[in-house]
């Protein structure tokens, strides 16, 4: 592996939407990163199958975090060393093989999380309506995708998908409270949740920045980029930080002291990644 300045970890949700295109410059963005031999670790929300098509149009070869921090897949090849194990929740889970790619799991692997969900929809009286449990039609209407690319949406490794039923606030107040209590992770998208249990972006970044420092044989500084939205989850972890602020979009709460070397960057500046890049290859 080359030297690098550093270890890029970009949120891409709010920059590769699900239809359409990247954010304009984001291509250039990428494949100037490639060029000074920076590694760009991408973190979604989708899962491998939907992120599939956006990493090869954009020629991605680098690691991946899905399904909001369940867990890292590495390219066929991409370390010379891969951890036989990982720790989970405290316990040892041993790499897999899905696809094309070496998954380390931070999250324990479906059904756990579609049995946590029942079991809490029937504990706390709060109707659910889990992705797996409709047909492809009705998954389509819902999430508004065609047939075939709302099929990938569900099609998970480690989290469920669903939504609540017309439960009333208290009853959704109580499911979150006594998931969370029994250790599951709730993100919200919308309407739609996502449920995983020990899904977590942070420790999803240490366990990969320990797999950089020691394929390079020394530390190379942690680097996040992520719009307001995501970037709470992500910033604690990363060394320096780099917000792309929407002024259009609802402001997101972020501790300013567990980031406190950000940079902000209007996202919709004509100027945004030139600017990006040299945040990212500039110490500040």
């Amino acid at each position: 592996m080359r030297q690098t300045p550093c270890i890029l970890y970009i949120a891409v949700d709010g920059i590769i939407p699900v239809q359409g295109k990247a954010i304009s410059g984001f291509d250039g963005f990428t494949a100037a990163l490639d060029h000074a031999g920076i590694p760009s670790v991408w973190l979604t929300s989708r899962s491998r199958l939907q992120f599939d098509e956006p990493r090869r149009r954009l020629g991605h070869s680098h690691p991946f975090i899905a399904e909001d921090g369940c867990g890292i897949y590495v390219p066929a090849d991409y370390f010379h060393l891969l951890p036989d194990v990982a720790m989970t929740r405290g316990r040892k889970v041993s790499t897999l093989r899905l696809g094309r790619f070496t998954c380390i799991p931070i999250a324990e692997a479906l059904p756990a999380a579609s049995e946590g969900l029942a079991e809490l929809s029937e504990d706390t009286g709060a109707s659910i309506v889990a992705f797996r449990t409709l047909s492809q039609r009705e998954l389509s209407q819902n999430i508004g995708l065609p047939p075939r690319e709302a099929e990938l949406v569900r099609q998970r490794d480690f989290d469920e998908l669903f939504f609540f039923a017309g439960a009333p606030q208290e009853s959704i107040d109580r499911f979150l409270e006594d998931g969370r209590k029994a250790g599951m992770e709730f993100r919200r998208h919308g309407a739609i949740w996502s449920a995983a249990i020990g899904a977590n972006i942070p420790r999803c970044v240490a366990v990969l920045s320990k797999l950089y420092d020691r394929a390079l044989r020394y530390h190379a500084p942690s680097v996040a980029v992520a719009t307001p939205e995501f970037a709470p989850g992500l910033f604690g972890s990363c060394d320096r930080t780099i917000l792309l602020s929407d002024r259009r979009a609802e402001p997101a709460s972020i501790n300013q002291s567990q980031a406190p070397q950000t940079r902000e960057i209007p996202l919709h500046s004509p100027t945004v990644w030139e600017k990006a890049l040299e945040s990212v290859t500039t110490r500040f």
